[in-house]
């Protein structure tokens, strides 16, 4: 039986390796890129929001470390088909316990990054 540190590895490396909805959504209606300037981690969310504010479909591309990465894709599989009230309810905290291992704060930059990304990209209509 996997202990709970390899049982996290493993499951973050299966999200980098093989991303949850990874590259272009056409049809976009929401989109946001954000950057950590600090290391030049690169996160684009876009979404399909229905006009009743549920997310029909989401996607990401972007460049960076394998904690920006694994968390964008964990944060996408964790929010399809919600709506966006649902995600105003869906915090900084609740983003660090879906990604899993406690991180340092410059650590827990590369995993807010996609969250920070999503919650301007509900702001954000693509023109």
């Amino acid at each position: 039986m996997p202990s709970e540190e390899e049982f996290y590895q493993e499951h973050i490396l299966d999200h980098y390796e093989d991303p949850f909805h990874r590259g272009d959504l056409p049809g976009a209606t929401h989109a946001h890129e954000d950057k950590n300037p600090l290391c030049g981690d690169l996160v684009r969310v876009a979404l399909k929001i229905s006009p009743e504010g549920k997310i029909e479909d989401c996607w990401f591309t972007g460049d960076g470390c394998v904690i920006s990465q694994a968390s964008a894709s964990m944060l996408l599989e964790e929010i399809q088909g919600k709506t966006t009230e649902e995600l105003k309810a869906f915090g900084a905290p609740e983003m660090l316990k879906l990604y899993g291992p406690r991180l340092t704060p410059n650590r827990q930059k590369c995993c807010l990054l996609s969250w920070r990304a999503l919650q301007s990209a509900v702001h954000s209509p693509v023109e």
